[in-house]
């Protein structure tokens, strides 16, 4: 580690649950090193009862390294060891720091019975400082004979991505099924710095979303025979890492987004958005650093978008949101809110809570007092969302997929 390098700080926060449950673990021992000196820690702790470190203040490169393209790594690697009775031992190699950001590292333990190894997380360079393949070009919107080959009539936010971690023709590397909301998170936290302007994180993630949404849509691979949705190959796709950590801001725009994605006039398809570094690479779509110089420069996130994609761009949302018990109500739900959909909530909260019982359980009588509001904020706390005590689009989505995650009984592909 060059300390000459470190003139900032940044922080962290870690989640540990249970592998194959979604499942907190309380009193579970981290220690964080540098991944260049890991037998030196420079944090020890354990987790709460919602199976959370605190926030903790960490060592980072200065803001400015990552705000144009640099020779010097613009964050700080760090390596995370965790440890709790009953599962084996976890490692995480390689967690990423931003100065001024709070970076969340979630960490699944596996119980002792179903493994006899130490689980290892190594998170590579990240893609605007690393050298990773370009972007095969392709088309933006793909032909769409009526053969039945497309299954889908309209554009569905899908519960789950299948990720096939590698080249398309790689049948030795593992299928991941990836929550699509955690899928975008962890995309946008490897293709761009969390550190840039928000206009230019919302174009990115639009851009993520939009690409992701085409290969659905149109299920680009599994009409080629795959058994999979979109790939962790920058070539083909765009860069997804299992297991690294994500950030704060990204992580809250996504939950207020993540039904969106771009439209042309006429065209029932979100676009394949073609999108490159615009530093070492250079393609026909959007540049990943050219963006940022125009959030820099007051550009809105649309205004961005358009200047690479041209001014019939606009941005559409998707009706149908799978997964999910049922739809947000169409505003928000705050004291005084009475009805069936208060109820619903709070059956849910009340479901999560035994999963997670630093949650306050409440009557669900269908109406909205401060006993709900505390647990929806609570929930929010626990769950990395503002801390309003009003059930909003992201929080009525975050509790939905929460309360299936627990209902479940396994996850797909555990």
């Amino acid at each position: 580690m060059d300390i000459n390098n470190i003139q900032s700080f940044g922080r962290l926060r870690i989640s540990v649950i249970s592998g194959g449950e979604l499942r907190p673990i309380a009193g579970a021992q981290v220690t964080i090193a540098y991944t260049e000196e890991p037998s030196q820690p420079v944090f020890t702790g354990t987790t709460d009862i919602s199976g959370e470190t605190e926030e903790i203040l960490l060592t980072a490169p200065d803001f400015g390294f990552s705000q144009e393209p640099s020779e010097i790594q613009p964050y700080t690697d760090y390596n995370i060891t965790v440890e709790a009775e009953g599962y084996e031992p976890a490692l995480v190699s390689g967690t990423e720091i931003l100065p001024d950001r709070l970076a969340l590292q979630q960490i699944r333990l596996i119980p002792m019975e179903r493994t006899e190894e130490e689980q290892i997380v190594v998170i590579p360079v990240h893609t605007l400082f690393g050298d990773y393949p370009p972007k095969l070009p392709e088309d933006e919107i793909k032909p769409m004979a009526e053969t039945g080959e497309i299954v889908l009539s309209r554009v569905v936010i899908p519960e789950y991505v299948i990720v096939h971690d590698g080249l398309p023709s790689d049948n030795t590397v593992q299928n991941y099924w990836v929550r699509y909301k955690d899928y975008i998170k962890n995309v946008a936290s490897c293709e761009i710095y969390a550190t840039w302007p928000e206009a230019a994180l919302y174009a990115n993630i639009l851009a993520i979303m939009s690409f992701t949404l085409n290969r659905v849509y149109t299920e680009w691979y599994r009409n080629q025979g795959r058994d999979f949705t979109i790939t962790s190959s920058t070539a083909y796709d765009q860069k997804w890492i299992y297991g690294r950590n994500i950030y704060e801001n990204i992580d809250q725009l996504v939950d207020n987004v993540f039904a969106n994605y771009l439209s042309r006039p006429g065209v029932r398809q979100p676009i394949l958005t073609a999108y490159c570094d615009g530093d070492r690479v250079q393609c026909s779509g959007l540049s990943q650093w050219g963006s940022r110089d125009l959030a820099e420069q007051g550009y809105t996130a649309i205004e961005i978008l358009r200047y690479y994609y041209g001014n019939d761009l606009y941005i559409n949302t998707a009706e149908v949101i799978s997964g999910v018990p049922s739809s947000y109500p169409g505003y928000s739900l705050t004291i005084g809110a009475s009805g069936d959909k208060v109820r619903q909530l709070q059956n849910q909260l009340n479901r999560i809570a035994r999963n997670y019982p630093a949650i306050p359980t409440v009557t669900a009588d269908g109406i909205y007092g401060p006993a709900t509001a505390e647990a929806v904020r609570v929930f929010q706390r626990v769950f990395n969302l503002p801390q309003t005590g009003v059930t909003d689009y992201a929080t009525w989505y975050e509790i939905s997929d929460i309360y299936v995650g627990v209902s479940r009984i396994a996850e797909p592909g555990q």
